[in-house]
């Protein structure tokens, strides 16, 4: 069934073995302290090497940048070493997977930072709770970033990128969705800046496109992608001229010929956050000419409709491949996917369970008739 979800698709220089590709998902696996990836990953990423493209769950560049509790990091040389036992076992199923580059900037509870504020675009404060080791704060004011320290900032999305080429990454995709800190650069209700980073949409892409540079330099443009959310808050970060910011984006993108877009995009009824604003993906999609992948609340059908329209080129899923590490089989099979169990819950609780310990459909013996 869904034919179309298994036809190879080339990203630059990354051969996908089908259009079917996990998105990020934050899991809180990390061997803390330190932040590091450890075996217990290795195996849950090995489990979903059947997608056609593999992006991990957000990983911090920097102690800065990384907010959540046991979340991996990619500054250190454990780190470094903890993601290639990761990719070595996805590799060995032959699979592809890239590495999700994460700075959370004002969603950084101080508790992660000695008790120092956290950075942003500008001096702006989050709505709503932090996840921190002790429970639940509520966030705190960010300070500013200096056009020194955003140039810092550059260099450490550098050296990560560089750490992930280390660890044996097919390449790399920046967290430029959801509130976090390059989103925080695009939107004009979080970026209240008035030199060159602020302003105009053309100037509050300024640090997405500085960052991407560094990532290019490092791996090259088609073996990096990003990822954006341009409908809709989140996290408490908006847009007053969605079509303006994200077309200018867009433009950018294409400059640079990136190999890959992900676009996250909620509707209305949208089951992990809804919003009633436009999604910007055809106006995106007639501006930029790489591989588009779009992402939420897709059905099979409606992911093979998409693609056979011509207005994505794959679609990611994200909490389905929890509960069903053998997604693609399950598509193809025409199989029943398994619930999540205790969501959320499971979905950050340490150890095995809601994790690895989800069954194959070979596993379950469920017969099917596709």
């Amino acid at each position: 069934m869904h034919e179309k979800l298994f036809e190879p698709l080339t990203l630059g220089a990354i051969e996908a073995k089908n259009r079917i590709f996990m998105a990020p998902l934050t899991r809180g696996r990390s061997t803390q302290p330190g932040s590091i990836p450890n075996e217990m990953m290795a195996t849950y990423y090995r489990q979903r090497a059947g997608a056609g493209l593999i992006i991990t769950e957000a990983t911090g560049i920097s102690v800065e940048g990384l907010g959540w509790p046991a979340a991996p990091g990619i500054w250190s040389e454990a780190q470094t070493e903890g993601w290639k036992q990761v990719t070595e076992a996805v590799h060995e199923e032959g699979g592809k997977i890239v590495l999700q580059m994460w700075h959370m900037g004002r969603l950084v509870h101080p508790d992660f930072l000695g008790g120092n504020p956290p950075v942003s675009a500008s001096a702006t404060k989050a709505p709503g709770h932090a996840h921190t080791f002790e429970g639940r704060k509520d966030y705190e004011a960010a300070r500013e970033l200096s056009k020194d320290e955003i140039a810092r900032v550059v260099e450490d999305y550098r050296h990560a990128g560089e750490n992930a080429k280390k660890a044996g990454f097919d390449g790399v995709q920046l967290h430029g969705a959801n509130g976090y800190l390059v989103d925080q650069f695009l939107r004009d209700s979080t970026n209240l800046r008035e030199d060159e980073y602020g302003g105009s949409p053309e100037n509050r892409t300024r640090f997405l496109r500085e960052v991407l540079t560094a990532l290019v330099d490092v791996w090259g443009a088609q073996r990096v992608g990003v990822r954006l959310s341009p409908n809709g808050e989140t996290q408490g970060c908006d847009d007053s001229d969605p079509a303006a910011t994200f077309g200018a984006a867009a433009r950018m993108i294409e400059d640079l010929g990136l190999d890959h877009l992900e676009l996250r995009e909620p509707g209305p009824e949208g089951t992990f956050g809804s919003t009633d604003v436009p999604k910007q993906s055809p106006l995106i999609r007639s501006i930029y000419s790489g591989k588009l992948i779009l992402n939420s609340d897709y059905t099979p059908d409606q992911a093979v409709a998409e693609i056979e329209a011509g207005r994505c080129d794959a679609v990611s899923w994200g909490r389905d491949f929890i509960s069903n590490p053998d997604l693609p089989d399950r598509f193809r099979n025409g199989a029943n996917l398994q619930p999540n169990v205790n969501v959320p819950q499971s979905w950050y609780l340490p150890g095995p369970e809601g994790y690895i310990d989800y069954p194959t459909l070979a596993e379950t013996g469920e017969t099917v008739t596709a």
